[in-house]
């Protein structure tokens, strides 16, 4: 089943969640500091993976065509809106709270490098170890946030499951048309992109500025366009 992978991380994330709920009676000074020490690790993962692009040309217009299409869009309000009724339907307390958790998480857990490629070797090779690993790591993510932030990270599982399962079975279809030399620039570029995104999220994690980093989803679309159109353009000219 090539979504096994997505479905067992998705249950990871829960479990996590559920975990961190019982976890929440954690001191403020220690949430802020834990916060503070996953942010920072999350800024690291984000410059590593920044720097895997071996064309920083595309990068750079993958954000900027991606970011006006999501401003256009308007993404991080839409969802934000998801997470407001999340907020609404479970009663919550803390007006924000959980709409914060919630696209926090999501961003964190769908922007990352090993969703992308974990969920194409499910949907290319039936392999889904990448998929089992990234369960283990964003199970444990889940307790920190869940603990730090509010059980609104729980519902970041959905989103996750719908996004690294379309991809899984678009997958399983892409290497009839898409060469191995193009899905391999693809990995690459879109990588590169993802971190400059996840790095983004560290920092708004440390209160260091606000970006509004779901605005920036659609430059993983772009990237790939334009990997496509650099690798066409020889037979183009």
């Amino acid at each position: 089943m090539v979504i096994l992978g997505t479905v067992v991380n998705g249950v990871a994330i829960i479990a996590g969640s559920l975990i961190g709920t019982i976890s929440s009676k954690i001191p403020e000074r220690m949430k802020t500091t834990i916060m503070q020490g996953l942010a920072l690790v999350i800024v690291v993962i984000g410059l590593q993976m920044a720097m895997k692009s071996e064309q920083f040309l595309i990068v750079i217009g993958s954000l900027v065509l991606g970011g006006m299409l999501g401003e256009y869009w308007n993404l991080e309000g839409k969802l934000g809106k998801v997470g407001k009724w999340i907020e609404r339907k479970t009663g919550a307390t803390a007006e924000g709270s959980v709409a914060q958790a919630f696209v926090t998480a999501t961003l964190v857990y769908v922007v990352g490098a090993m969703a992308i490629l974990g969920a194409l070797d499910s949907g290319l090779r039936n392999d889904h170890s990448i998929l089992y690993t990234k369960s283990l790591i964003d199970g444990f993510t889940a307790i920190i946030f869940t603990a730090t932030l509010g059980y609104g990270v729980l519902f970041s599982a959905f989103p996750v499951m719908i996004y690294q399962g379309l991809i899984a079975l678009f997958a399983s279809q892409i290497n009839r048309f898409v060469p191995q030399v193009l899905l391999d620039a693809f990995i690459t570029e879109i990588t590169s992109a993802g971190g400059i995104m996840i790095l983004a999220i560290g920092l708004n994690l440390l209160g260091i500025i606000k970006i509004r980093v779901a605005n920036f989803l659609p430059a993983l679309l772009v990237a790939a366009g334009l990997v496509t159109l650099v690798h066409l353009a020889p037979s183009l000219f």
